[in-house]
């Protein structure tokens, strides 16, 4: 099996971004290196792996050799053994000595280089929650994807809002934990430009498979800035509304109907909710926004105190848009499809607002509805 055909098999079954495919670059062992650190931290893997494939192959082979060769044979007496060679044992002492300290030296050095941050790298604020990734940049736009510039030093300040995360960048070999209560920082500078898959590596509860979302790098500021800059005067309230739900609602809820960490959004609209002390309610506007600022003051039977408060995040215009999403009922999944993704995520919408479908939307990730949230 060639290399191009195992990356290309392993893009389709893991949903890789199209730049890690098998872009120029890539490895039979790793995507492609896209940061500046990458190429130093494969290299020391690569040295590490021939120089214990060396070792392995000749301490086997003699080993082999030698029970072939000295084996038990009848009529023929053992030959007695010296019990001391200096050269010998030297050679086994200072050569892999030499080997360690230098790969040592190397890893060192490697980190020293991903942990020691410039003065003027460019500051990006990251806050990871159950199960979603937001990014918010030094002029103020936040996006639910990250946007980078490329050869711009970037110093990522990351933060949690409830559990332990972890922030990793296959492309650019950058891995960080995000730690609740505390702010941990990485530094990347990227050097290709592409899409490239963001994840997060520590379990933290059952959407962690989902808590995925990308990395785009660009070549100039300008670009990046058309696909962060958002102007909520140029779009529709229900356009607005569903990049608030893509930034601090997907992480827990779905549009398809299936119940996530917390209810699918597009069946809320309109029904009564039932509580888990005896209550109930219509969902209406002033459920909707009662629900972001006290998210806790009645909790769904069925579903566990978990939404954080968004007051001094969301304002009653983010709201209002907000509830101009939810509105749309199971047209949220369609509008979603037809804004998706790859596009830009500064583009000016279609002029109007699709209309609510009963088209079912297209399945998304389930996860277990045992662990459901709150509101």
């Amino acid at each position: 099996m060639t290399s191009k055909l195992f990356d290309l098999m392993l893009a389709q079954v893991i949903d890789l971004p199209e730049a890690e495919k098998h872009a120029a670059g890539a490895h039979y062992f790793f995507p492609e290196q896209a940061s500046e650190f990458a190429p130093r931290i494969d290299n020391l893997y690569m040295a590490i792996f021939w120089i214990s494939t060396v070792f392995f192959a000749v301490i086997v082979g003699l080993m082999c050799y030698f029970v072939v060769k000295y084996r038990r044979q009848t009529g023929v007496r053992p030959l007695p053994s010296s019990s001391h060679n200096t050269t010998i044992e030297i050679l086994w002492s200072v050569l892999p000595s030499i080997i360690l300290v230098w790969i040592f030296y190397e890893g060192a050095a490697g980190y020293f280089a991903m942990r020691i941050i410039p003065e003027g790298a460019e500051e990006i604020q990251v806050e990871a929650s159950q199960f979603a990734w937001t990014f918010t940049y030094p002029n103020g736009d936040t996006t639910d994807s990250l946007h980078l510039v490329q050869n711009r030093p970037v110093k990522l300040i990351l933060r949690s809002r409830d559990v332990l995360h972890s922030f990793y960048i296959a492309a650019f070999r950058q891995k960080m934990d995000v730690v609740p209560g505390r702010y941990t920082t990485a530094y990347i500078v990227p050097t290709r430009i592409g899409k490239f898959r963001v994840a997060c590596t520590e379990y933290c509860g059952d959407g962690h498979s989902i808590m995925r979302t990308y990395c785009q790098v660009h070549e100039t500021a300008e670009a990046r800035v058309k696909n962060t800059e958002w102007k909520k005067e140029l779009h529709p309230p229900s356009i607005n509304g569903q990049r608030i739900f893509k930034i601090y609602c997907a992480g827990c809820h779905n549009l398809n109907g299936t119940a996530s960490t917390g209810p699918a959004l597009n069946l809320i609209w309109g029904k009564t909710e039932e509580f888990t002390d005896g209550n109930s309610t219509l969902v209406d506007e002033n459920y909707v926004r009662d629900s972001i600022y006290d998210p806790n003051k009645q909790i769904v039977k069925g579903y566990e105190p978990k939404m954080p408060t968004f007051k001094g995040k969301l304002n009653d215009k983010d709201i209002d848009h907000l509830i101009a999403f939810v509105k749309l009922k199971d047209g949220m999944a369609t509008l979603t499809e037809a804004t998706a993704a790859d596009k830009p995520e500064g583009t000016t919408p279609p002029a109007t607002t699709p209309a609510p479908t009963t088209t079912p939307p297209a399945a998304l990730p389930e996860t277990k509805t045992g662990d459901a949230g709150d509101k």
